[in-house]
């Protein structure tokens, strides 16, 4: 029995020495190895489970919710140049300044990485920031909800990007995504927080190149 607890002892320290004290190569090289299989077999899966979706961190692919200057952004100058857009949607300042778009109206922007919880459909409400499927591409969309309907007990949403002219249709994008109609088995989630601003760029440098020019680079309002 001692030497079986002695042979744990052992591991356990060899194992602690080879993850945070070992500056060698084979030390860096199994301290990465680690990190990746704890960070995708048990960080992501605890925190999937906690806040109920399968996406609970998001990574900003695109510039569709850049605001200039991003969290220092002046909300006012914004407001001015999208005023049309929204008016257009029966949305007014003070509804973008009040309970509907409080959250995120400053925006986000490419390379934030976000928090995601279970999107509830019969809770969600207009101004609210949804992840959904496309059903064209892998990577989500995530817009804020400028329309709900109720049709024969289901609901549908639609969503736009605060820094795009309109909202997605499968002819106005390169993906073909459609965010008109979008249906709760679509949801992926429901954004409640920024939790870093551009750290998300750290992965997103190596894909750059498989994206159409349009979509390259940092962003810039429109």
């Amino acid at each position: 029995m001692n030497k079986k607890i002695e042979g744990i002892k052992k591991f356990w320290k060899k194992f602690w020495f080879m993850l945070w004290k070992d500056d060698s190569l084979k030390g860096w090289i199994f301290s990465i190895i680690f990190l990746f299989v704890f960070i995708k077999f048990i960080f992501f899966p605890i925190l999937g489970l906690v806040t109920g979706t399968a996406l609970p961190l998001a990574i900003v692919e695109s510039c569709s919710m850049h605001h200039a200057g991003t969290i220092f952004s002046n909300y006012n100058n914004w407001w001015e140049r999208h005023e049309e857009k929204y008016e257009a949607l029966n949305i007014i300042k003070k509804d973008f300044q009040g309970g509907l778009f409080n959250k995120f109206r400053r925006g986000f922007t490419k390379g934030d990485i976000l928090l995601l919880i279970k999107a509830k459909p019969e809770k969600l409400k207009i101004g609210d920031i949804i992840a959904f499927n496309s059903g064209t591409r892998n990577i989500p969309v995530i817009h804020r909800i400028i329309n709900i309907k109720e049709k024969d007990g289901e609901l549908t949403f639609t969503t736009i990007g605060d820094n795009n002219a309109q909202s997605l249709t499968s002819s106005n994008n390169v993906f073909g995504v459609d965010e008109r109609k979008i249906k709760s088995e679509q949801l992926v989630g429901k954004a409640v927080l920024r939790i870093v601003p551009y750290l998300g760029w750290g992965k997103l440098v190596f894909f750059e190149h498989l994206k159409p020019k349009s979509e390259r680079g940092i962003c810039k309002e429109n």
